[in-house]
């Protein structure tokens, strides 16, 4: 009966407001939909056709990255490196560049849907393989069978729950990705017709569009779940495990592991674009964008300004929105029936495109830093959920029934034996929420507020001033870089404590 009240609450509510122009009640979205049914069905098939195609290369490649980090574990500071700062690049930007390199066709949203993926995938899957005990390592040597072998037989199948965590979290983001695809100019999709109806302020059409965008991606990720209830079997008990001795580093040697990733990055860059011999007037090297900034006073300072109005919106949402999703899930956990009210509206949340909900938050909050904030902590709080409830669901049943003998209330469990076991899911979705951070508050920029790095963006890609973009996209990479570093560092600060299994 919760449905159909929720549904005569918001018609009440739609004809309550009916001369505002922001809210439309189910009724209104039925008799569009119906009318333009067709339409509709051809746009969906091909907006999800797109997304299942980048949701599969990107998360082959989040298997293939994960493989590499645990097998070489030397390799993960460049593969995490390249994997953040790629994510990092604001599909304001790539959007354009993707569209100008490949042409017409579905290759931007297929490419958009793999890199809005493969990295939310690549770190939940290395929480889940590093999630072994030690003493199971020690006895796969003995028996003389290296990482590979130890990485098939054993790790691959504790990693299993945090694996489909990781493709619940990428399911919804697949299908955003191939919305912002076909923003950068395709002929078809549900994006492109919601980018016409926010122009012609179609608001029937605007609102239709949200609720079927988060009707597929509600099925993306139920359909994962089932799937991963049917293939999940044992997993390891951790915090049953011993802490591991770790040796302390010095700071030299880390340092200079952090140059060379840097010096790689950058050889990366220079080498791709000249592989592909693309052209210099869009494509520019890192030597462009060094000496444009360093002859041009006036566009320092400009970027300069952009990028303080950026990190200002981008750490408060960060952190509201990393509480929010931990908070939510500590909630169903507390109270589980809350689970099938809180789970529809989170995915829902984070199906519908950011570039329907930017522009209707800062509408209501205004275009202050409130609105943005909000925007931001919106876009982060699913995966942060999503994971943290999976990390407080690893918690073994054998040790909540000794604190249950003991008669320990549910308050006591949390904080000494779910919380600790969440800590590494925790962690990994700060890990996440730090690009995804970046890309709402430059998204909301260029949409609604017309401030920061994602608006001089937008302009500097109409106006062809690539020198400013590129500047502008490497300027915001080291600045989500920095707040990565930041989360690492207090990440192995905590879990050297709590799951020194999780560090290399």
């Amino acid at each position: 009966m919760s449905v159909p009240i929720a549904l005569m609450c918001w018609e009440a509510g739609a004809q309550v407001f009916s001369d505002g122009v922001l809210v439309v009640g189910p009724l209104g979205i039925w008799a569009y939909v119906l009318g333009q049914s067709d339409l509709l069905v051809r746009a969906t098939f091909t907006t999800t056709y797109n997304a299942a195609l980048g949701f599969l290369w990107g998360n082959l490649a989040a298997v293939f990255m994960a493989a590499t980090v645990i097998i070489l574990p030397r390799a993960e500071r460049l593969v995490s490196s390249l994997a953040l700062v790629v994510f990092c690049l604001p599909l304001v930007a790539t959007g354009p560049i993707l569209r100008v390199i490949s042409g017409p066709g579905d290759v931007p949203q297929i490419a958009l849907a793999a890199l809005a993926v493969y990295y939310t995938t690549y770190l939940a899957l290395i929480v889940g393989l590093r999630a072994m005990p030690q003493s199971w390592s020690d006895l796969m040597s003995i028996y003389g069978r290296g990482a590979l072998s130890t990485l098939l037989i054993v790790r691959a199948r504790s990693s299993l729950p945090y694996f489909f965590a990781g493709l619940q979290i990428a399911a919804p983001a697949a299908f955003l990705g191939a919305m912002i695809g076909e923003f950068t100019g395709a002929e078809r999709g549900l994006g492109v017709l919601t980018l016409r109806a926010m122009r012609g302020l179609d608001v029937d059409a605007t609102w239709s569009l949200a609720i079927i965008s988060a009707g597929v991606a509600m099925l993306a990720y139920t359909i994962v779940g089932v799937v991963a209830r049917r293939m999940q079997g044992y997993a390891p008990i951790i915090i049953l495990s011993p802490p591991r001795s770790l040796a302390r580093r010095n700071f030299w040697p880390r340092f200079a592991e952090a140059l060379a990733a840097v010096v790689l990055l950058l050889l990366v860059w220079q080498v791709v674009m000249d592989v592909f011999d693309l052209n210099r007037f869009f494509a520019k090297r890192p030597g462009d964008v060094v000496a444009y900034l360093a002859g041009n006073g006036e566009a320092r300072l400009m970027l300069f300004e952009a990028l303080r109005q950026t990190v200002s919106a981008t750490i408060p949402g960060f952190v509201a929105g990393l509480l929010l999703g931990a908070g939510l899930a500590v909630g169903v956990i507390l109270v589980p029936k809350a689970a099938g009210f809180v789970l529809p509206i989170a995915v829902a949340l984070r199906a519908i495109p950011i570039i329907t909900t930017a522009p209707l938050i800062v509408l209501a909050l205004g275009r202050g830093s409130a609105g943005t904030i909000t925007v931001v902590a919106v876009m982060i709080f699913f995966p942060t959920f999503v994971a943290c409830l999976k990390g407080l669901q690893q918690t073994p049943k054998q040790i909540i029934d000794v604190f249950n003998t003991y008669g320990a209330g549910s308050l006591r469990i949390l904080f000494t034996a779910r919380i600790p076991t969440m800590l590494p899911a925790l962690f990994a979705a700060a890990k996440m929420a730090v690009p995804a951070a970046i890309l709402a508050v430059t998204t909301t920029e260029w949409l609604a507020t017309g401030t920061g790095i994602g608006v001089l963006m937008a302009l500097t890609s109409t106006t062809s001033n690539y020198n400013m973009l590129w500047s502008c996209i490497a300027a915001i990479a080291l600045v989500a870089v920095t707040l990565y570093v930041i989360v690492l560092w207090l990440e192995r600060a905590v879990l050297t404590v709590y799951a020194s299994e999780q560090l290399t």
